[in-house]
């Protein structure tokens, strides 16, 4: 028979390893979910002044992880290709509220480099698509600016009424 201090040594060694393991699996996950996304600064809970996180920054770096490497899981997709997804606005009083991200983490037009044009192009042609296909003649697109987002990152909406 063990002797029930050999007993705990061992629970606990094991448990010890299923925990090691589990941190390590999730900081995989985690280095995988942000890999393609802006450096941001770690959050700051001691005085940070203007450099600690709001809520959009929070919300603008869980949208980047998803849209840019798991699109599928976005809820409410209405179209998508290589470079742009376009969403259903959940809030929306208009007949038609679509919001159009980049599948590339910038997070306003102040961050837009040359290597951005190909995925804002191409959210702008499906834009195009949708107002040409729906007959659409009194709509509006437009994009906010950092104070404005919900979200921090860059991405477009297209009302219709």
């Amino acid at each position: 028979m063990l002797n029930p201090d050999r007993s705990t040594r061992t629970r606990r060694f094991r448990l010890g390893i299923l925990l090691a393991l589990t941190f390590l699996a999730g900081l995989s996950i985690g280095a995988r979910a942000f890999m393609n996304t802006q450096p941001r600064a770690w959050l700051n809970v001691t005085s940070c002044a203007d450099r600690c996180y709001r809520a959009s920054d929070v919300a603008g770096l869980l949208a980047a992880a998803g849209i840019v490497n798991a699109p599928g899981w976005v809820p409410a997709v209405v179209r998508e290709s290589d470079k742009c997804l376009a969403v259903r606005y959940p809030r929306s009083s208009h007949n038609l509220h679509l919001v159009f991200f980049p599948k590339r983490d910038i997070r306003d037009i102040a961050d837009l480099t040359a290597d951005d044009q190909p995925y804002v192009m191409e959210c702008f042609a499906i834009i195009r698509a949708i107002v040409s296909e729906q007959n659409l003649t009194d709509y509006r697109v437009y994009t906010n600016g950092p104070r404005d987002q919900d979200i921090s990152y860059l991405h477009f909406h297209l009302l219709a009424w």
